[in-house]
């Protein structure tokens, strides 16, 4: 079976999310959940998780944080929460939550384990497994090369980041409020405001750059699409797919969604081709925001290469 996850950024964006074909909404608090479309409150988080389940569908929430202690405080009271409104899963990332939930039998929920670019080897993921988690985040850094030597010795479902933006650095410092204060400049430094960084001499680098509760978050140049890729994903058990929004907002996400959907349902059928996925391919780019590009990420790097 393909689990097809999305983020959400709104009520309305969700109902149109799993009237598509969306399996799991995945979303959250920024207090606890990085780099998300939108950030939720209770009530919200509720509302949805009711909404996922009217559909017969799965809702996780994002609680893959850096939890300091300041904040590991409030993690209890969010667990209790999360148990309460009936979360099917949330995406862990501290390795602090993953103890208080083991040392508070009441507070346990299922969890994905996400630790960004640390997930790199089956070792790894299975170690984890054997510490309860249901699945795992794999790192977007890990080619598929590594991905086939890795199938046979999973133990639990891996999930794949098939479209959407990569985040290659995080700082908890305040990089561009720092950089303002220096420069005696007040601007925005939030998602909305568009800004990003290049290297110095290389004009063609565009890394979208912005500051919340997190610190900094600093993102590849080009987006992920491995819309063409899906048949080899699917060949090598490989069916968990993540579709991230973050920078592609409302209707063109869910339009995007959608050809996923489709190629989900061609692959299920035995009718998948090359023809077929280059024109998806192509329909996805056109969804695509304008300013921003897209690529196949480190699928096809030779992994000798990656230092």
């Amino acid at each position: 079976m393909i689990e097809l996850i999305t983020t959400v950024e709104s009520f309305e964006q969700a109902e149109e999310l799993l009237a598509a074909g969306v399996d799991t909404l995945y979303f959250g608090e920024e207090l606890f959940g990085l780099r998300l479309p939108a950030s939720f409150t209770r009530d919200e988080q509720r509302r949805l998780v009711e909404l996922a389940h009217a559909h017969g569908k799965k809702a996780n929430i994002a609680v893959n944080g850096i939890i300091h202690p300041e904040k590991m405080k409030q993690v209890p009271e969010y667990l209790r929460f999360l148990k309460e409104i009936n979360v099917d899963v949330i995406t862990v990332g501290d390795t602090g939550i993953i103890y208080t939930m083991k040392k508070n039998p009441e507070l346990r929920i299922p969890y994905i384990y996400d630790a960004e670019t640390l997930v790199t080897s089956a070792r790894q993921i299975n170690f984890w497994a054997k510490k309860g988690a249901a699945g795992a985040v794999l790192a977007r850094e890990v080619p598929f090369d590594e991905m086939k030597e890795m199938e046979e010795k999973l133990t639990i479902p891996v999930e794949v980041l098939v479209y959407g933006a990569t985040c290659i650095h995080q700082s908890k410092r305040p990089l561009l409020q720092n950089y303002y204060n220096f420069t005696k400049q007040e601007e925005q430094k939030d998602r909305e405001r568009g800004l990003f960084i290049s290297e110095p001499k290389k004009e063609d680098t565009h890394y979208s750059i912005y500051e919340d509760l997190h610190g900094t978050h600093i993102f590849a140049s080009n987006d992920l699409d491995l819309s063409k890729e899906l048949g080899e994903l699917y060949a090598h058990n490989y069916r968990t797919w993540k579709l991230d929004g973050l920078f592609t907002p409302g209707k063109n996400f869910v339009e995007i969604v959608k050809l996923f959907v489709e190629a989900r349902e061609q692959l299920n059928a035995g009718t998948w081709n090359e023809e077929a996925a280059t024109e998806r391919s192509a329909k996805i780019s056109a969804l695509h925001p304008k300013n921003r590009e897209l690529d196949t990420g480190f699928f096809y790097i030779d992994p000798a290469s990656i230092k």
